[in-house]
């Protein structure tokens, strides 16, 4: 064979990296250790460096409790792409910073998918000499495998970095665990991906951590929980291997709806951490499925509880979009009876069952990120959760053959879980629309051919660090590396400077009288206009499961106003009056201040250049402002003091935190996440 022409070795698309599907307590029992041990695939980085440190993620393995520096892996060493990686150990601290790079970086790739763009973190915020800030980019989460010795696992805002506790076991039951055994925390799947969830939301959300209802914080990490649940359903032995024990029936007890199960035990519950299906009976020790109860979403208040019930009704949707796909399936398999016999199934309807468990379960955890883009920027609740699921996933196919948006809205109902502003639930109800303003048609024509320009911009390049400077140019105006631009916000404050239809869309002030509702006053275009800013500009760029290619731009607008309240019968909310500060304090506030933030999402179709969606939370009573009256909206603000003066002890938030009129806590998730 001829040696004149070498050949061609393709690079590979992914790394392959053992760890564990759940944690290492499965390990030790003999029907799930042939599950347990899996092999992750996660996208193959070119410069990764020891530690690992790759484009996304820095590994940092330092132990404050013994102040040691751990050896970095290598994952590059000849051995360890021979081997698929580490072998699994608890001992062994570089299978540790491997087990955390692989689950991390298969939740990036989920949300990419998903989203269809590359994943940031949320910036870093720079105060300047002028008491402004500017936004630094953050290249890399950093990760600290054994931060903390306590049992507890957080994402730090302030630090951009997830932080892993190892603790001793003081398990409830001697027979579930050992007592005194490690329990490491950066060995479970799901306490990585939950935290990893936690940056990968901040980094599109970075208000959601400044809670203004009970279920911001709630959301934050039902969210997290959501993810880590379904990323499950992507392991095929451990998918294969629970239908075959629950034989198909995954309403029963199984590993697939529980979360975190070494921490639960070894914290001293009985069972899993928490369990989207069902749970421990107290009394007789025995698993229970769960039953939806309406009224917990007007009791319960601690964001875990509160979380539950969201994660509860995700699951739900899931379970009956599943048992839908599967019944032709039981009823070939049964001679349409449905009702399977006594003993194993076979084999080939066990495939069949998972693979159409994936199906769903895929399809599922696109849905819940993918509506993460339809969501307000401010005070989300539930019920907005609930509209943007429904709107992500019209948009995406037109056709619902399978009943997955009445299987979301019937387990929302079922919890009491309602948005407000609509008269039906309906799916074309819960539909987000663009209201029709004619004589903004043009003006928005003419941004849609600014925000096309930015797509092309940043569609060609992969370079996390360009996206940032190039959206960066077109929201501030700068360089953008074809020459100098007017940016996004210059040309939305003169376009709809004094536009009283564009505050009647957006909710927020354009016009004059914004002085009066303790709205800042900006000159940074030379002229004076109310303050805003522009909290984000993404490319989404999706193909639907029916080859529907979406072209679309993301852009959030936050408003601020600092207000401050007085009673007058302290007994009375309906009392209380409020009023604008100017000039606008700086955090902490005055005493009886506080910021009330209004926000929007618009959604532009880059294909049209219209304007598709906007999803407002008004700052503004948009009711008053056809009678000509410009006031603040009433009923937002009115719910938010009432939530932050724990009025009613529903504000959870104050039981960690105290004063939620201060500043916002730079760490909301290290005492949350404290034992769970």
């Amino acid at each position: 064979m001829s040696n004149s022409a070498p050949y061609l070795i393709r690079k590979p698309d992914h790394r392959k990296l053992r760890g564990y599907a759940f944690d290492p307590s499965l390990s030790l029992k003999m029907d799930t250790v042939v599950i347990n041990e899996i092999v992750y695939k996660v996208y193959w980085e070119e410069g990764l460096e020891t530690g690992p440190s790759g484009e996304y993620l820095e590994v940092v393995d330092y132990d404050p409790s013994t102040g040691k520096f751990y050896t970095g892996v290598d994952l590059n060493h000849p051995h360890i792409l021979a081997s698929d990686g580490l072998d699994t150990s608890e001992s062994n601290p570089m299978f540790h910073q491997q087990m955390v790079y692989a689950v991390a970086m298969t939740t990036i790739q989920n949300f990419e998918k998903a989203l269809g763009r590359r994943a940031m973190w949320s910036n870093r915020k720079i105060d300047n000499e002028k008491g402004a800030y500017y936004n630094q980019f953050v290249e890399k989460l950093r990760i600290y495998p054994h931060a903390l010795r306590e049992a507890n696992a957080y994402y730090s805002p302030q630090k951009k970095a997830l932080l892993f506790g190892y603790f001793s076991a003081s398990p409830d039951d001697v027979t579930l665990q050992m007592p005194g055994s490690l329990v490491f925390t950066c060995l479970s799947h799901d306490i990585v991906a939950h935290e990893t969830s936690h940056a990968l939301l901040d980094g599109m959300h970075s208000s959601y951590t400044t809670p203004a209802n009970p279920d911001m914080l709630a959301f934050h990490e039902a969210f997290a929980d959501i993810v880590a649940l379904f990323q499950h359903f992507t392991f095929p032995d451990v998918l294969k291997h629970q239908i075959r024990k629950t034989r198909g029936d995954l309403e029963s007890q199984n590993l697939l709806g529980e979360l975190a199960q070494e921490f639960g035990k070894a914290i001293g519950h009985y069972g899993a951490l928490r369990d989207a299906i069902g749970g421990i009976d107290p009394v007789t020790r025995q698993w229970k499925p769960q039953v939806p109860d309406p009224t917990a979403y007007t009791s319960t208040f601690e964001p875990h509880d509160r979380g539950s019930i969201l994660v509860a009704a995700i699951f739900e949707a899931f379970l009956s979009i599943y048992k839908n796909r599967i019944a032709d399936l039981l009823r070939i398999y049964t001679g349409g009876t449905g009702i399977l016999p006594e003993g194993q199934i076979h084999p080939d309807l066990v495939d069949r069952l998972a693979d159409e468990a994936a199906k769903t379960s895929g399809h599922v955890l696109r849905m819940c990120i993918r509506a993460l883009d339809y969501c307000p920027p401010t005070d989300l609740n539930f019920g907005d959760y609930l509209r943007a699921l429904i709107t992500a996933d019209v948009d995406s196919i037109r056709e619902d053959t399978r009943g997955y948006r009445l299987a979301f809205i019937d387990a929302f109902r079922k919890r009491g879980i309602y948005p407000t502003g609509i008269k039906t639930l309906s799916v074309e109800s819960l539909l987000y629309k663009a209201e029709n303003i004619p004589t903004l048609n043009s003006s928005f024509d003419i941004l849609g051919v600014f925000l096309r320009e930015f797509r092309e911009a940043v569609y060609y390049t992969d370079n996390r660090s360009k996206i940032f400077e190039i959206t960066n140019a077109f929201i501030a105006g700068g360089d953008t590396g074809n020459g100098r631009i007017m940016g996004l916000h210059q040309r939305i404050t003169t376009k709809f400077d004094g536009s009283a239809e564009f505050e009647k869309l957006t909710g927020l002030v354009f016009t004059d009288g914004w002085q009066a509702l303790g709205i800042k006053t900006s000159k940074a275009h030379g002229f004076e206009a109310p303050s805003f800013s522009i909290d984000s500009l993404k490319l989404a760029n999706r193909v639907g499961p029916d080859g529907k290619i979406i072209n679309q731009i993301v852009l959030t607008m936050i408003q601020r106003s600092v207000v401050r309240f007085s009673f007058k019968n302290p007994d009375d909310w309906d009392s209380v009056t409020f009023a604008g500060v100017d000039p606008q304090p700086a955090a902490p506030f005055p005493e009886h201040c506080f910021e009330f933030r209004g926000s929007c999402t618009l959604i532009f179709d880059l294909d049209t250049l219209k304007l598709k969606y906007v999803i407002s939370k008004p700052l503004i009573d948009l009711s008053q402002m056809a009678h000509g009256v410009k006031a603040l909206n009433e009923d937002r603000l009115k719910k938010q003091f009432r939530f932050m003066c724990n009025e009613d002890n529903f504000n959870a938030f104050s039981l960690y935190f105290g004063d939620a009129f201060q500043s916002s806590p730079a760490e909301p998730f290290a005492l949350i996440h404290q034992s769970c």
